[in-house]
């Protein structure tokens, strides 16, 4: 199989393959405030990751690329939506463009759809400081994501085994790009540790990637003939979760919460749990394939709506306001957390 078979095997199997509602956000609830002081046109919904600075919090997170006529197909879709609704946006994995320049321009026509937007690079913890170089150049990026996904790599027939040396490659990356680097997991949830260890070495932000959205666990394991790993498949630490993991283990270092996020009161319960930002993949993927553009564009303008509405009701009228007004965190979230050693009730008793 062909690399580009094998992204759009990717795409087929992320529409497939969702997981249900496992994104844990169901164990967050806000504290009701009958007299939230504020107006509905006051609110201001920017935020910044790093020193970039968004008009909205919700960005399109990482699909795809590198597929062919398809793939250029659906990021020209989302790059025309990303400048229609002023959204950051992150591009699948380079590394295919890197390697077939055939499949450079699937990638390149992001930058020439949206030519002043926020664009994220991406590319693989195995790349190469050149290859950082190449892919950000190749978009003319505003800051590279690098994705962490070694239990897609070890359920990858075709997959990587040895993980050795990836924090000194991406400490090599962040001392010669001169861009922000933000590193995201694919699905699996960061740890307050991996969290500490990243920001030791510079990463401006982290994508934690949580489990709850697209499953490659299960892609991969849909495409292994024999031998499943299925075990892989219930692996990792829900989205909700992970974001109070990476808080905890933050330092100075930006969060976007990603993994599962379906609606705006997902998207309000990440930034109250301490995100900056919030990705979204599978579900806008699943929107532009099944009814098109302007459904999207519809979609984002009422998640903008209705973002608003919620922050509106419990009086906080900018992004910081809202990552400091009280919520309480109950079930596995609350179980997971206070085993980990966290202190749920600094949520409970803010504002």
């Amino acid at each position: 199989m062909t690399r580009s078979e094998r992204k759009w095997d990717h795409i087929r199997l992320a529409l497939t393959t969702a997981n249900k509602r496992q994104n844990s956000f169901e164990d967050i609830a806000f504290v009701h405030r009958s007299l939230p002081n504020t107006s509905l046109d006051q609110i201001n919904i920017s935020t910044k990751i790093g020193e970039l600075l968004l008009s909205s919090p919700i960005f399109i997170n990482a699909m795809t690329g590198g597929g062919g006529p398809r793939t250029y197909d659906i990021n020209q879709h989302l790059a025309h939506v990303a400048n229609e609704m002023n959204l950051a946006m992150a591009v699948g994995s380079q590394m295919a463009a890197l390697k077939d320049k055939r499949e450079q321009e699937s990638f390149r026509v992001v930058r020439k759809v949206n030519p002043k937007g926020i664009i994220f690079g991406n590319l693989g913890w195995e790349a190469t400081v050149e290859q950082a170089k190449q892919a950000v150049d190749l978009i003319e990026a505003n800051a590279l994501q690098i994705h962490v996904n070694a239990i897609q790599e070890l359920t990858m027939p075709e997959g990587d085994r040895n993980f050795s040396g990836a924090l000194s490659r991406i400490e090599a990356i962040i001392n010669s790009i001169g861009i922000p680097v933000i590193v995201k997991e694919v699905g699996f949830g960061m740890s307050r540790e991996t969290v500490k260890a990243l920001a030791s070495i510079g990463v401006s932000a982290v994508d934690v990637g949580g489990f709850g959205g697209t499953n490659f666990a299960k892609i991969e394991n849909e495409r292994r003939n024999q031998q499943p790993l299925s075990f892989f498949n219930e692996w990792g630490i829900p989205t909700a979760a992970s974001i109070v993991e990476a808080k905890c283990g933050r330092e100075n270092t930006a969060i976007i919460g990603s993994g599962g996020i379906r609606t705006s009161l997902d998207v309000a319960k990440a930034i109250a749990l301490g995100a900056n930002a919030v990705g979204i993949a599978g579900r806008f993927l699943k929107i532009l394939l099944e009814q098109g553009v302007e459904p999207l564009i519809d979609e984002v303008t009422h998640f903008h709506q209705e973002l608003a509405v919620i922050m509106t009701a419990l009086g906080a009228k900018t992004v910081a306001e809202l990552q400091a007004v009280p919520l309480v965190m109950r079930g596995e979230t609350h179980h997971w957390l206070t085993e980990r050693g966290m202190d749920t009730k600094q949520y409970s008793q803010r504002g």
